[in-house]
């Protein structure tokens, strides 16, 4: 309703001269409908092996933290020298900031221009 009570008639749209006809071949719709789903998997941000990439970085930054943990050193039994093992203080955090380096190259890497694995061009 406006401001008078009066109420309005929505408009009708006018048909798009881009709108496919409904006679259109069943074909020519399967093309369209093959485009389209070409167009969407183009638009994706990320592809298969960037999801892969990010997966694998994802355990490597998990077992580095792992490794970084265990038993600290208590008071109470004097001093634990394992806190400050190669384990603990090399691996753990070398391993885990891998990962972190890794995460990166995988969320910025291009889908299409990842320099490892199977080429994405069909002729090579």
């Amino acid at each position: 309703m406006n401001i008078k009570g009066q109420n309005k008639q929505p408009q009708s749209r006018p048909e798009s001269a881009a709108s496919a006809p409904k006679t259109a071949s069943f074909a020519a719709r399967k093309a369209d409908v093959d485009t389209l789903k070409q167009d969407d998997k183009a638009s994706y941000p990320f592809g298969k092996i960037n999801f892969i990439c990010m997966g694998v970085c994802l355990v490597l930054i998990i077992v580095g933290f792992l490794l970084m943990g265990g038993e600290g050193s208590s008071v109470e039994r004097g001093f634990n020298p394992d806190i400050f093992s190669t384990r603990r203080i090399v691996v753990g955090p070398l391993l885990a900031f891998l990962g972190f380096l890794f995460m990166a190259f995988a969320i910025i890497i291009k889908p299409g221009t990842c320099p490892f694995g199977r080429s994405r061009n069909k002729n090579a």
